[in-house]
């Protein structure tokens, strides 16, 4: 960790949730810097900072710029102070841990409804191996019915801050995502919830979805190891809405322009998950691509012995068939639908799915 102090010369945009500063860094350079005022209060231009910098240093990717760990101001006094009427502490025993109201609280007005939530009554969750496949696969089921309720329930292996997506910004806003709920230690949702099963409940009884969407946060970790990678947050996942009575959709992780073989076909991110990591069966959803691709993700699948525990589904439309993304522009390890054809049919075979699954009598996979 490298902690350093800086100054503010421009707030660049900000919202309630984040703040995109430019930063002059003591020692020489300059920067983009996120603050996020739930946790060192709102910047202005003139500010002193303290930066933490080791994203930059390492040029990493997502985390890849300065974060605000305190704010001097002017000095003196009290430089934060706010409530939420709750007594859950996420980022827990950090010197940046806050308070939520945690919906299921005794204090959250939505305490009695969750103190009796223990089922997902079969519906249908998409789980997710990477941020940028959530607004796909709700703009699939948004598609089909956009009176279908969806909700996103973001786990806390990637970014914990929901604040710092973006897309998902931007997704709730064109109406793709109804209800966001932060699990564990991740932050900044429209709910918060203790951890992903609490979340899953609190998606279904209180945000009153008809279809959740389960991924990470931006930011997914890899390290080319058989388990070391975010990847395996989809099958927790999956054994979370098996477990409470859900019906799992595994969203495949696929590529043919990913330069890493690991991630070319069928990505060893998903393949762990499903055959490591998940223990409950869950519908994989299979997208219609050229035959050599199809057959190629077959073979992946059936060698990695996927179809023991787990169900094929077939997305009943063309890969041609793109759903209507309402002015986002989603992109996924810097390449877009035209890049990665294969990536974007899959998040979208997943949604249709989940949408037909709303409808059908299929009983959750054992």
């Amino acid at each position: 960790m490298r902690l350093v102090w800086g100054t503010v010369t421009q707030v660049t945009s900000e919202d309630p949730e984040i703040q995109r500063l430019t930063v002059d860094v003591d020692g020489g350079g300059n920067g983009t810097a996120l603050c996020y005022p739930a946790l060192s209060g709102t910047c202005a231009a003139g500010d002193r900072v303290v930066l933490n910098t080791t994203a930059v240093d390492l040029t990493l990717g997502t985390g890849g710029s300065h974060f605000v760990l305190a704010r001097y101001g002017t000095g003196g006094g009290t430089v934060l102070e706010t409530s939420s009427g709750g007594h859950v502490m996420k980022l827990r025993y950090t010197p940046l841990q806050l308070d939520v109201m945690a919906v299921e609280s005794q204090e959250s007005p939505h305490h009695e409804a969750m103190r009796q939530a223990t089922s997902l009554g079969g519906m249908p969750v998409v789980c997710c191996g990477l941020h940028s496949q959530v607004p796909l696969v709700a703009a699939a089921v948004k598609q089909r019915d956009d009176s279908l309720r969806v909700a996103y329930c973001m786990t806390d292996e990637a970014s914990l801050s929901l604040g710092l997506s973006e897309l998902m910004r931007a997704s709730v806003s064109v109406g793709l995502v109804d209800a966001t709920v932060t699990c564990g230690q991740s932050f900044g949702g429209q709910l918060e919830a203790v951890n992903l099963y609490s979340g899953l409940l609190a998606a279904r009884h209180v945000a009153g979805a008809d279809v959740a969407i389960v991924s990470l946060g931006p930011g997914v970790v890899g390290t080319a190891t058989p388990y070391g990678h975010g990847g395996v947050a989809q099958g927790q996942a999956v054994n979370a809405v098996g477990a409470l009575g859900g019906l799992p959709v595994a969203c495949l992780r696929l590529s043919f322009a990913d330069a890493r073989e690991r991630h070319r076909g069928v990505s060893h991110h998903t393949v762990s998950a499903l055959t490591s990591v998940a223990l409950a069966g869950a519908i994989v959803a299979v997208p219609r691509l050229e035959l050599e691709k199809m057959n190629a993700i077959e073979r992946e699948l059936d060698s990695a012995g996927v179809w023991t525990v787990h169900s094929r589904r077939e997305a009943s439309i063309s890969s041609e068939e793109i759903p209507d993304l309402r002015g986002l522009r989603v992109r996924t390890m810097g390449r877009g639908i035209d890049e990665d054809p294969a990536f974007f049919a899959a998040a979208f075979a997943a949604g249709y799915i989940a949408f037909e699954l709303t409808t059908d009598v299929l009983e959750p996979t054992d």
